[in-house]
């Protein structure tokens, strides 16, 4: 699946870019990143692949019920792992399901979609994207190292500027 290719490429992408983050950059608040780190990024994308394969025997996903694993974010080591596994998880027969969240108040109710398992994959890797370009913020601000040229830019984006090149 086409759709499985542009995901194992993303998850290479920020393998690679961890390989070059000390255990310490890794942690550390980013002045570019409003408070955050490049392991909270990390952890994020993790976490809403994560939240889809645990909903998927159930046909329900809510990314409001992530766990915020502060392991995640404070080991690059067990974000790589997670990569993987996650990888190896993911080749699975499109199936409805449905697409809970909580908008407003604490007091709100849960507002209940139709999605399917295919489109959410769609959403967590367009998700992912968004925030490896602000992992790539941390990056520069560390001066990690070079950072691949499409690292953190959407497939549309490449598109458009291959588009624009000829």
């Amino acid at each position: 699946m086409e759709l499985a290719k542009a995901i194992k490429d993303s998850f290479v992408q920020l393998t690679e870019a961890l390989d070059q983050l000390t255990d310490q950059q890794y942690t550390t608040v980013s002045n570019h990143l409003s408070g955050a780190t490049v392991g909270q990024h990390m952890r994020h994308i993790i976490e809403l692949y994560q939240c889809l394969l645990n909903g998927y025997d159930a046909g329900m996903v809510c990314y409001d019920h992530r766990k915020r694993d502060v392991a995640i974010e404070t080991s690059k080591e067990l974000a790589k792992q997670l990569l993987v596994d996650i990888f190896s998880g993911i080749d699975r027969s499109n199936k409805e399901m449905k697409l809970e969240s909580f908008y407003g108040d604490a007091d709100s109710s849960v507002m209940s979609l139709p999605t399917n398992y295919y489109r959410e994959l769609m959403y967590n890797l367009e998700h992912s994207v968004h925030h490896m370009a602000l992992i790539r913020v941390g990056l520069k601000e560390f001066s990690a190292g070079p950072i691949a040229e499409n690292f953190g830019v959407a497939s549309s984006t490449i598109s458009h500027k291959k588009e624009c090149a000829q």
